[in-house]
């Protein structure tokens, strides 16, 4: 289940964009210039966005409380600028597990639960919008608790959103193959939030890192790019859980130039054998780590992923083993949608393919 959480990554928030354009380098007094920065944030709303099963919700201005899913869904939050609207979240960030720009003021958030947020808890929060990272279908139900039903959701003033590329993931038509999902989030977000501008600059930015490596590796023919295994060693090493193709980790994998083995499977994680590891002996091995929160205990994380692979008897001969192709690359920017997944191409591409893809690249 850890694997499944662990996957998700959404992000909403409030920021009103006369509080995000007041101050604009305009002298004391002048009000002028953040009239129109007030008058076109009106005029963006009413904002429509949708569900994984196409439910509409709209928002006639931007919400003020927002409460987060879980850490996935505050880093995004913090990233277009609305941290300060965030009154709780669920699954907080570890230590070191954020960015150093937005790490302090993500300490800051109230925890309203070290999992998922209970029922009681998420109704009784004052927010006016959840952003809901996890399945629409079942969201907090089964093991993790019950979920509210619509009409409680209603009866508090709540608003339930959901990101498209992880809580929708398993019900897309196909596999994905690029960040085209996650990219349409940050603006659909934006949009939501009053942050459209900011969205659209770091979409700019991923979209001008994974086109570098496009470029890089187009002469690389699809059938002659390496095989590629997430290996997910927090999940346990009794049974691995493989990343399907409906997993923001495919597109990662896919866009750094690399064939990820179980792209075929269906939905977006799906538990295997180490039987069908073995038979797919792929090019290339991720060692799917989440952040311990420092570089020494992130690297002993390493360290016994690869040393289990060493002497597991059905992974000892694989030919990445064999070879040493190892990848230390974090599980949360690979299999989490975000920003960051546009870095996380730019370090894989690098690793497989280093003769066309520089580092930084």
């Amino acid at each position: 289940m850890r694997s499944r959480v662990l996957c998700g990554l959404a992000a909403a928030v409030a920021l009103l964009a006369t509080g995000c354009g007041s101050d604009g380098g305009a002298k004391s007094g002048d009000a002028s210039p953040a009239a129109p920065a007030a008058s076109a944030a009106a005029a963006a709303f009413p904002v429509k966005v949708t569900d994984c099963a196409g439910k509409e919700t709209t928002f006639d201005a931007a919400p003020k409380k927002i409460v987060t899913s879980n850490a996935s869904s505050l880093e995004m939050l913090l990233q277009l600028g609305a941290g300060d609207k965030v009154i709780g979240t669920g699954f907080p960030p570890g230590k070191g597990t954020l960015p150093a720009a937005i790490a302090d003021q993500a300490a800051k958030v109230p925890v309203l639960g070290t999992m998922v947020i209970s029922k009681e808890k998420l109704l009784g929060s004052g927010a006016d919008l959840y952003v809901d990272t996890f399945a629409s279908v079942g969201g907090m139900g089964g093991g993790m608790g019950t979920a509210p039903t619509d009409q409680e959701y209603a009866a508090a003033g709540i608003k339930h959103v959901f990101l498209h590329s992880t809580a929708c993931a398993a019900m897309l038509k196909g596999p994905q193959q690029d960040l085209a999902e996650v990219e349409a989030d940050i603006k659909r977000l934006g949009q939501v939030t009053g942050t459209s501008a900011k969205a659209d600059d770091l979409v700019a930015g991923m979209e001008k890192k994974v086109g570098a490596v496009k470029t890089a590796i187009a002469g690389v023919p699809a059938d002659k790019r390496p095989t590629y295994f997430f290996f997910d060693f927090d999940a346990g090493t009794k049974q691995p859980m493989a990343v399907c193709g409906k997993q923001v980790a495919n597109a990662v994998i896919t866009l750094a130039g690399a064939r990820n083995v179980f792209a075929d499977c269906d939905g977006d994680f799906k538990p295997v054998s180490w039987e069908d590891v073995v038979a797919k002996n792929p090019d290339w091995i991720q060692l799917g780590v989440r952040n311990k929160g420092s570089e020494a205990d992130n690297t002993k994380a390493f360290d016994e992923a690869e040393k289990f692979l060493r002497e597991f008897p059905a992974t000892k001969d694989l030919k990445a083993v064999q070879e040493g192709h190892f990848l230390r690359v974090g599980s949360e920017v690979t299999t989490i949608a975000g920003v960051r997944n546009a870095d996380t191409v730019q370090q894989i591409a690098h690793t497989i393919h280093p003769d066309l893809v520089k580092d930084g690249q």
